[in-house]
C-alpha cells in the first residue's frame, strides 16, 4: 500500500530467476499449524495498523500474534533501504517467525507500472525477489494510478490488464501470482453495463493474474459480490473482509449522467469520503456468512481483515473484536 493510497483514504482523492535461486533467497515459513476455512484463518493486512507500525514494528507484530492471528498482509516495503518500517527485509522475515507468523500476501506499489502516462516503471522483479523471500504465494497492486481516477477509461483499464499479465509472466518463473485489489472506481460502467474491473478481468489470464476482492468496497460501489464470484469462478482466491457503518451504508453514485454532456458525472472525492465509515468486522451492514457460501465458487484460499481507519484510541481491541467475530462465525 502506498502514500498515495494513504493520503487518499485521509483527505479524500485519495534477472529475477537468477536471484530467486540464491540460497539466502529461500522462503522462510514459520511454524504455523492454524486450520480451519479461510474465513476462520483469518489474517490481517498491516495497512489497519499502520501508524502503530511506524512506532514499533516489533511490538505490533508481537501483540498481533498474541491476539490470534496467525498470519498477516505486508504493504509499504521500502525498495530504497531494502526494508519495512525500518526493519530490513530478513530482520522483518525473524520478527514474523520469532512471532510465529507468516505472510501469504503481499501489497506492492505499482501505480507507475500500471499508467500508461510513466516511463519511471516500480521494479516488479524487486517486488518479486521480495515476496519470494518471504513466501508470500501472491503479489497485489493495491490501486491503479492514483493521478486522476476520473481518468481511468477502457483503455487505461485494458493498459492495466496488458501490465498485469506481463507482471504475472514474470512471477510465474518464481511460482508467485500477481493480484490486483479493488477500490470503488473500477465499478464505474463505461457502456452496455461494462466496469472497469470487468475490462481487468476479461484482458486478464486466470493463470498468471488473480484478485483480492475488497469486501467493503465492492459493496459501497453498489455491487453484488456474489455476481463476480458466479461470472468469474475461481478469480477471486484473495477476500478483504471489512465492514460498513450501518449509518453510512448507501452506495456511491458514480454511474450517473450529467444532463449537460451527457456524460457520467466526475465524482469529487472530497464529498466522496464523507459518505465512507468502517467498523469492526461483525458489526455493521454487510453479510458475511451470506458471502461465505460463495468461498468455493470465488476460489478463496486467504482471507485478511481490514479496516482502512480506526476511529477508537484502542486499536489492538478493534482488530481483536473483528477477530473474534471471525472465530465465533466460521469453522
Amino acid at each position: 500500500m502506498t502514500q498515495s493510497r494513504r493520503s487518499f483514504l485521509k483527505q479524500a482523492s485519495l534477472g529475477v530467476m537468477g536471484g530467486l535461486l540464491a540460497p539466502h533467497l529461500f522462503s522462510c515459513k514459520g511454524t504455523n499449524t492454524a486450520s480451519g476455512s479461510p474465513l476462520k484463518n483469518i489474517g490481517l493486512q498491516l495497512f489497519t495498523l499502520r501508524d502503530l507500525l511506524a512506532k514499533d514494528p516489533k511490538e505490533v507484530l508481537k501483540n498481533v500474534s498474541k491476539l490470534g492471528y496467525t498470519h498477516v498482509e505486508t504493504f509499504g516495503v521500502d525498495l530504497a533501504n531494502n526494508s519495512f518500517w525500518g526493519l530490513s527485509i530478513d530482520d522483518f522475515k525473524k520478527v514474523l517467525n520469532d512471532n510465529n507468523l507468516i505472510t501469504h500476501s503481499g501489497h506492492y506499489d505499482m501505480g507507475k507500472y500500471l499508467s500508461k502516462d510513466h516511463n519511471d516503471k516500480e521494479n516488479i522483479e524487486k517486488y518479486i525477489e521480495i515476496a519470494h523471500n518471504l513466501g508470500q504465494e501472491y503479489v497485489i497492486a493495491p490501486v491503479p494510478p492514483m493521478d486522476n481516477l476520473n481518468k481511468l477509461d477502457v483503455a487505461a483499464y485494458q493498459y492495466i490488464a496488458e501490465q498485469l499479465n506481463k507482471a504475472g509472466e514474470m512471477a510465474k518463473k518464481a511460482g508467485i501470482k500477481i493480484g490486483y485489489h479493488n477500490h470503488f472506481w473500477e465499478f464505474k460502467e463505461f457502456g452496455n453495463g461494462t466496469k472497469g474491473l470487468d475490462i481487468i478481468l476479461a484482458f486478464t489470464e486466470p493463470d498468471l493474474v488473480c484478485f483480492e476482492l475488497d469486501l467493503y468496497w465492492i459493496n459501497k460501489a453498489g455491487e453484488n459480490p456474489q455476481t463476480y464470484f458466479t461470472k468469474y469462478p475461481g478469480r477471486f482466491p484473495l477476500w478483504h473482509v471489512k465492514d460498513m457503518d450501518r449509518q453510512f451504508s448507501n452506495p456511491i453514485e458514480q454511474n450517473k449522467f450529467d444532463p449537460k454532456t451527457g456524460k457520467r458525472d466526475t465524482l469529487n472525492f472530497e464529498e466522496v469520503m464523507k459518505t465512507i465509515r468502517y467498523t469492526e468486522v461483525g458489526s455493521g451492514s454487510i453479510n458475511f456468512p451470506n458471502l461465505a457460501s460463495f468461498a468455493n465458487e470465488s476460489g478463496l484460499k486467504y482471507a485478511f481483515i481490514e479496516q482502512d481507519d480506526i476511529y477508537s484510541d484502542d486499536k489492538y481491541a478493534s482488530v481483536k473484536k473483528s477477530y473474534d467475530y471471525m472465530q465465533k462465525t466460521f469453522k
